[in-house]
Order: structure tokens, then C-alpha cells, then sequence
């Protein structure tokens, strides 16, 4: 019997439905600030998740992108005419490029020992054993080979074994001015795969052979011109062409799916990459060395050294697609509901430990029940 008047009381106890007790407070003061609490909650929801951040759409970033480049334009180095073919490299077209501004060249090296910085005993060239720099140790702050640790005491020169004459990057040459003329054209493709959507510029953008790229009046025009782009990006464009550097172009798509395919266009932006670098003593602009090798009639080869001052540019693409999505939007709506909620938290602190009433709300709020023990006596036969 017992067994199954518990059993029973269990069974009811569940089958019962519970509700919260509400409390009504007439107090302007609580009321105000009940009110202002759920007003700032719906305010950022609304405006800022749902407006701002559109947290009813599922956005896709996982971007398969494209990028193919060409310079075009010709300049003047050291009265010789120089075309895409002498100041772009590598030639691929890349996302990732240089415009040979300035270079120093070395003309017929052959391997052999080479004299490097004075010395008059062998002792003073042992300790530069190892050493690819001169560090400021001779006239001539240049690229050599190896040292050999021998002092040629004939010449009074410490010798090193590689490609000789050794180079001399002390000499000065007047950069390619005409650089800043130069166009870029850059053809992107993007393609979102969550939905399929694949965008490019060159269908809205105006005829690549006549426009050139403004931010205002022509912004989908796909060719930039180097000067327009280093005056964004605030270099100096004298000790550019002397040292080098390196900017980035960003192209950005940012797509809205629930509208027009049409209307998602990309946005362009440059950067100043080597900004970090520009109080640095070492390190600084951007400079890189290549040889074309040849042969002499009985097969010694020899080569020409070049070491290039170029300004390095590197396309980045990124971008985002949005659309609706059922799943995003329930789960944002259920925490903006859960959210108002904490107006009626903050309003019961006040209630329970700053005004003078708090006792009395607190009766209110919160019934005590005693439970009395009670015992259950079994009679024995």
C-alpha cells in the first residue's frame, strides 16, 4: 500500500505544471530602469547583430580566387630604354610582382680568387674566415665569396675564392624616374563554392585599354596606375626608386546573396607593407641580386650580376558572401529573447539590497515552507 501511494504521488508530482509567481513593483525609479535595460538589449540585437553584423545570414569565406597581372610602360636607366621584358620580374604575371626601379651591374665575372680589403699579414685576414660581409671594413661594401684567410702580400690584399670582379654596390645610380607612369592590370575571378557563386569585375568594368582606376569616378576600372597607387599609400616616391619597397593591393568582395548577384563588386585598397621597416639600419626597401650566365669560345662560362632596387607589389584577395539562413536567425533571436531577461535580474538586486522596501518585496517574492517531520508507526502481529 505504502509502495503504491508513493508510486501515485510520484506520478502526479510530474504530471503537474509549475508556473512563476510574478510580482508586481509600482516603483517609477525600478521601472525606468527595467525599461532602459530591455530598450539597450533589443537596441544592440536589432542594430547591431541583426543590422550591423547580419547574424541572420550564413556567410561563406572559404574563397577560391584567381589572379592574373601586366605591367605596361617604358622608362630610361642609365640611357638605356627599358621595357616589361627588363624591369619585371618574375614574368609569370603573378599575384605577386616587382618593378625594377635601379640596378647595379657587374659585367663579366669569372670564378677565380678574388682581392678584397687591405691586410699585410695572413693573421689579418684568418679572423674574417666564414664572413660573406666586409661590414664596413673596406672600400668597397660588396657581395664576395669566401675567404681564403691568405693575404696576398704582393697587392697587400686578403684574397677570396668565387665570382670576380666582386661586386661594388657602392656606385650610384640614378633610378627609372618614369616608373610612376606605369599601368597595372589586374584580373580577378572569385568564387564562393557554399553557394555556387562565382563573380568577376571585367563584365561591369569599363574597356581596360582606355580607363585607368580612380576611387570615385571610376572604381571598377581593373587598371591602376603606380603613381596613383603610392600616393595612397603615402610613400616617398624618391627614396622608393633608390631603395625599394614593398605595398600591397587588397581587393575585397563583399556579397550580399539576398540581393542582386550583380551588385556584388570587389573594392580595392593599398598598403604600405614595408612600414614597419622604414627606421630600421638594416633591412630596409627591398633589393634582390640575379646573373645571366654565358660562355666564352672554349666553354669558360662567366656571367653579369645584377642586383636590382625594385618596388615589390603583392595582390591579396578576400572576401565574404552572406545569405539567409533559417538556423542562424532562430539561434540569435532565442538569445536576444533570453537577453531581456536580464532586466528583470538587474531590477531584483536593486529590489532585494538598495531600496528601503527590500525586506517587504523580499516577502513577497519568496514563500518559506516548513516541512515537519513526521514518523509512520507499523504495527507488528
Amino acid at each position: 500500500v505504502i509502495m503504491a501511494s508513493l508510486g501515485w504521488s510520484c506520478m502526479t508530482s510530474f504530471l503537474t505544471y509549475e508556473t512563476n509567481k510574478s510580482v508586481v513593483v509600482k516603483s517609477w525609479s525600478v521601472g525606468i530602469i527595467n525599461r532602459l535595460v530591455q530598450l539597450m538589449i533589443i537596441s544592440y540585437f536589432v542594430g547591431y547583430v541583426f543590422l550591423y553584423e547580419r547574424a541572420y545570414q550564413e556567410a561563406d569565406t572559404a574563397i577560391e580566387s584567381s589572379v592574373i597581372t601586366k605591367v605596361k610602360g617604358f622608362g630610361k636607366l642609365e640611357n638605356n630604354v627599358m621595357d616589361v621584358a627588363d624591369y619585371i620580374y618574375p614574368p609569370q604575371g603573378e599575384g605577386v610582382f616587382s618593378i625594377i626601379t635601379t640596378v647595379i651591374t657587374t659585367h663579366n665575372q669569372f670564378q677565380g680568387i678574388c682581392p678584397e680589403f687591405n691586410c699585410s699579414t695572413n693573421a689579418e685576414c684568418t679572423k674574417h674566415l666564414n664572413s660573406v660581409l666586409t661590414n664596413g671594413e673596406s672600400n668597397r661594401q660588396g657581395w664576395w665569396g669566401i675567404i681564403t684567410g691568405v693575404c696576398n702580400t704582393s697587392v697587400g690584399t686578403c684574397e677570396s675564392e668565387g665570382w670576380c670582379p666582386a661586386e661594388d654596390d657602392s656606385v650610384k645610380i640614378k633610378p627609372m624616374a618614369e616608373f610612376v607612369n606605369f599601368t597595372i592590370y589586374i584580373k580577378n575571378s572569385i568564387r564562393f563554392p557554399l553557394y555556387n557563386v562565382t563573380r568577376w569585375v571585367i563584365d561591369k568594368a569599363p574597356n581596360p585599354k582606355k580607363c585607368i582606376h580612380d576611387r570615385i569616378s571610376n572604381s571598377l576600372c581593373p587598371v591602376f596606375r603606380v603613381g596613383d597607387i603610392l600616393n595612397q599609400t603615402t610613400h616617398n616616391v624618391t627614396e622608393l626608386a633608390e631603395k625599394g619597397g614593398e605595398i600591397g593591393i587588397n581587393i575585397e568582395w563583399m556579397c550580399n546573396l539576398d540581393q542582386d548577384v550583380e551588385l556584388c563588386l570587389p573594392k580595392y585598397s593599398f598598403t604600405k607593407l614595408d612600414a614597419p621597416f622604414e627606421k630600421s639600419k638594416i633591412s630596409k626597401g627591398y633589393n634582390f641580386r640575379f646573373a645571366k650566365y654565358y660562355k666564352t669560345a672554349d666553354g669558360t662560362e662567366f656571367r653579369t650580376l645584377h642586383k636590382a632596387y625594385a618596388v615589390r607589389f603583392e595582390v591579396k584577395v578576400t572576401g565574404t558572401a552572406r545569405k539567409f539562413s533559417l538556423i542562424p536567425t532562430v539561434i540569435n533571436v532565442m538569445a536576444a529573447l533570453t537577453s531581456i531577461g536580464m532586466g528583470t535580474i538587474l531590477c531584483d538586486i536593486i529590489l532585494l539590497n538598495c531600496l528601503k522596501g527590500a525586506q517587504q518585496y523580499k516577502e513577497k517574492k519568496f514563500e518559506e515552507v516548513g516541512l515537519k517531520r513526521s514518523t509512520v508507526r507499523v504495527k507488528s502481529e
